[in-house]
């Protein structure tokens, strides 16, 4: 059984100065011009630059996060502001070298809830005994994006250790195709776990109502893909000492699309 064994939290680090390298700026320019954009070497200036390797390390230097792994996921929705870093590569260093290790992106919000499935896999076929998921953000990009010029985000990363045995264990992954769906989902696991089930909804779900069963905990606005497992990082042990069912929910502003992770204590 996967279940939450330790964890971590940085929101809004120190940033550093820009280091301008006609290398990266070059990458930019033939990532980007293809398609009709342009880089803005000013957003790069007046950015934090907090790198997705700098998260990494003050994930780990800053919780219980000890111990070898033997299995390394890194989710991030929002590009590294450095692109020729694997940071997968760095965090399986940090925790003794050992693990098999990956990234998942391109995937908006869904990318951490797609790396609980595949963790979940391992364990229960009895391929990985600690497993060790990064969620990654931050917010210096070359070019325009939406949810950076007008979401307020914050860099952020969350840090969880999953481990086979007793506690708050993931109990299956979920999504769905538009904002109805996902709320007529949520209802249904709020009537049918009372008040034992708590609902943790990210920033972008709206305000509906989901019935009077459940109780409900609502994350602050100020991040994207990192939204619900901050909070989760954060919080899982008096969450697993007072629920017997945790959800995790949160709806892709991008996409439309709706994700959610049931927990369960043992």
């Amino acid at each position: 059984m996967t279940t939450v064994a330790a964890s971590s939290v940085v929101v809004a680090p120190d940033g550093a100065p820009f280091h301008e390298d006609p290398a990266i700026l070059g990458f930019y320019r033939d990532l980007v011009e293809p398609f009709g954009s342009t880089v803005d070497e000013q957003r790069l200036r007046d950015g934090r630059n907090v790198f997705h390797k700098d998260l990494v390390d003050r994930l780990v230097g800053g919780g219980d996060i000890a111990g070898a792994a033997d299995l390394v996921v890194v989710t991030h929705a929002l590009p590294d502001v450095h692109p020729f870093t694997a940071v997968a590569s760095h965090l399986n260093m940090q925790l003794g070298g050992g693990a098999q290790s990956f990234s998942i992106s391109e995937q908006g919000l869904a990318a951490p809830f797609t790396a609980l499935r595949i963790i979940s896999a391992y364990q229960s076929g009895g391929r990985s005994e600690r497993a060790v998921l990064a969620v990654l953000e931050q917010t210096t990009l070359p070019t325009p994006h939406p949810l950076v010029d007008s979401g307020g985000l914050v860099d952020s990363g969350a840090l969880l250790v999953f481990e086979r045995g007793a506690g708050l264990r993931a109990d299956g992954v979920e999504s769905f195709d538009d904002a109805e769906a996902t709320t007529a989902r949520l209802r249904e696991l709020a009537a049918a776990g009372g008040a034992d089930t708590l609902l943790v909804l990210g920033p972008w779900l709206g305000e509906e109502a989901y019935g009077d069963g459940a109780r409900v905990h609502r994350v602050a606005p100020g991040s994207y893909c990192t939204s619900v497992w901050l909070d989760l990082a954060r919080h899982w042990r008096e969450w697993q000492r007072d629920h017997a069912r945790v959800v995790l929910c949160d709806l892709d502003p991008l996409s439309g699309r709706g994700y959610l992770a049931r927990l369960t204590t043992d």
